[in-house]
């Protein structure tokens, strides 16, 4: 027995990276977890293998997170395989970095589309079904910049923040419906993109992290699980960041 038995959980961007981990450790609970990604690939396939291993349900759907149709597409079809749906992970996003006197419109716009619009978008399109069943969770994937800033980031900094405020928000529209908003803002991650940083980008990476160490994808993933679970149910907008003291 899993603590999200019988649930149903969509994880938008979940074919890959981040997005895969919460999915399997959604899965691994007991969870029906069904994931979408803008492609469907070979990913998709192995990610859709790995969740039925564990005896759970799962459907994959291509869908473009930057289409509010297409969100409300993707609600709508969980809700007609599974009959409901009982936590929504915002995780889909992308980085386009360059400092603001290089960054272009469209790395501005493409990164504010992804990661800030598709995050209304979901939330927008699940809302109606979550207020009406009463209950719901919504885990939104910040990022500790949206917390502090970086240098070379402004687009992905400021997408992370407007994330940051649209839980906040919504966690004080729907509390009345027993539905709880949160948000996970990791900090630097075992990812593609940090094993391509030079030794010297690392050690200096590591000197401002009091952990000494990036985390996992699974760390992120095993937050998300607590804020999808009971064991969170007095908690709603809430960021907690998962960057090994990097800000305290």
């Amino acid at each position: 027995m899993g603590i999200l038995d019988t649930k149903v959980a969509l994880v938008t961007g979940g074919a890959r990276g981040i997005g895969r981990e919460i999915a399997l450790k959604l899965a691994s609970e007991g969870a029906h977890v069904a994931f979408t990604d803008i492609r469907l690939e070979g990913a998709a396939d192995e990610v859709m293998n790995l969740i039925r291993a564990k005896g759970v349900r799962t459907t994959a759907i291509q869908s473009d997170v930057r289409s509010l149709s297409e969100a409300q597409n993707t609600i709508d079809t969980v809700v007609k395989e599974y009959q409901h749906i009982d936590i929504l992970v915002n995780n889909a996003g992308i980085t386009r970095d360059n400092l603001i006197m290089r960054m272009s419109e469209d790395e501005w716009d493409s990164v504010i589309a992804i990661n800030l619009k598709g995050t209304f978008n979901f939330c927008k399109a699940a809302s109606r079904q979550m207020l009406g069943q009463r209950q719901g969770k919504i885990v939104n994937i910040a990022s500790i910049v949206g917390v502090m800033g970086n240098a070379g980031q402004v687009n992905y900094s400021a997408s992370k923040a407007g994330v940051i405020g649209i839980t906040k928000t919504l966690a004080k529209e729907f509390a009345s419906r027993n539905i709880q908003v949160n948000a996970v803002a990791p900090g630097f991650i075992d990812t593609e993109m940090t094993q391509k940083l030079t030794p010297q980008q690392r050690e200096a990476l590591m000197n401002a992290i009091p952990m000494k160490r990036i985390a996992t994808p699974e760390e992120i993933a095993n937050v998300v699980l607590f804020l999808a679970s009971p064991a969170a149910s007095y908690i709603t907008g809430q960021v907690i960041n998962v960057d090994g003291g990097l800000v305290m």
